[in-house]
């Protein structure tokens, strides 16, 4: 008998899942049902960038910009972390950035022929003939990007000098304010891509 009973309740208890499944719910009170919404993800933010470290004395004279191609701002990436690794800060970074932006537009140039300034190439147009590294070193962003920011170690004080003067020692341009036209892309693209 115990067994037809388990049986008999068994069934019915069998009868009415079925029932609820096909028939839906048999009363008013029954849960209400759950709609599906959408849920945002939402990324946190990268760490932002202090503004304050990247122009500190405020940008000199009219400021010039170029769009950027693509590997134009893999560049600006590669000049970033190359001063990541070489244990410098961001304003390092605006300094060689806005370097490569007067002396390249950020553009890893070869030999120019009659256009080239004597053996000049690469982002920041080191010449082999002074003593920069070989054309294939000066020519690799991060070697060139490297040997840029040796120099400018080698500055007494460069973090408190203008751009323009900071990145004049080391390069000894025929141009040396022309870096500073530079100074606020510079600044924005470390901005962009620092923590990126």
């Amino acid at each position: 008998m115990n067994t037809i009973m388990r049986k008999s309740v068994l069934g019915v208890a069998g009868l009415a899942f079925a029932g609820g499944v096909f028939a839906g719910p048999a009363t008013a009170h029954a849960a209400p049902s759950v709609e599906s919404t959408p849920v945002a993800v939402v990324q946190a933010d990268k760490p932002s960038v202090d503004k304050a470290k990247l122009i500190p004395h405020g940008v000199q004279g009219a400021q010039s910009h170029v769009d950027l191609s693509d590997e134009q701002v893999a560049n600006v990436k590669a000049i970033i972390a190359a001063t990541k690794k070489a244990g410098m800060d961001e304003r390092a970074a605006v300094v060689s950035i806005a370097t490569a932006l007067q002396e390249s537009k950020l553009e890893n140039l070869g030999h120019l022929g009659d256009r080239n300034d004597h053996d000049s190439q690469g982002l920041f147009q080191q010449r082999p003939s002074s003593g920069w590294g070989t054309v294939e070193q000066i020519t690799d962003p991060e070697y060139s990007t490297t040997a840029f920011l040796k120099g400018l170690k080698q500055v007494d004080g460069w973090q408190d000098m203008p751009l323009t003067k900071a990145a004049q020692t080391v390069q000894v341009s025929a141009y040396p304010d022309h870096y500073a036209q530079w100074e606020q892309q510079a600044a924005d693209l470390v901005a962009e891509h620092w923590n990126s």
